[in-house]
C-alpha cells in the first residue's frame, strides 16, 4: 500500500491475507505507538471487514485472516493521545 500523508505523520499499511501491519512515522521517524490503537475497515466489493490493531514494538498490527484483493479500499482510524486520525488507502 502507498504512505498516505496526514498533517506531517506519514502512515504506511503493510498487508497480506494473515497480518495487517501499520507503520506511523513524523517525517521519517518512528512514532512511539505503546499507546495507540487503529481501527481499519477493508471494504472490497460487497463485504465489509472491521479489525482492530494494537501496538507490536514500532507498529501497530492485526494476525488473522483477511480478505485482500486488488481494489480493496482500507480506511484506517489511528487513536493516540486522544487525537484521532485517518488515513485510506487502495490495494494494487
Amino acid at each position: 500500500f502507498p504512505v498516505t500523508i496526514s498533517r506531517h505523520i506519514d502512515y504506511e499499511l503493510v498487508a497480506n491475507p494473515n497480518a495487517l501491519r501499520q507503520h506511523v512515522r513524523d517525517h521519517g521517524k518512528p512514532v512511539d505507538v505503546p499507546k495507540a490503537t487503529a481501527k481499519l475497515t477493508l471494504l472490497s466489493g460487497t463485504e465489509k471487514q472491521e479489525v482492530e490493531l494494537k501496538a507490536s514494538g514500532d507498529k501497530l498490527e492485526a494476525l488473522g485472516s483477511f480478505k485482500l484483493s486488488p481494489g480493496t479500499k482500507v480506511v484506517a482510524v489511528v487513536s493516540s493521545g486522544g487525537k484521532q486520525a485517518t488515513a485510506r488507502f487502495v490495494m494494487k
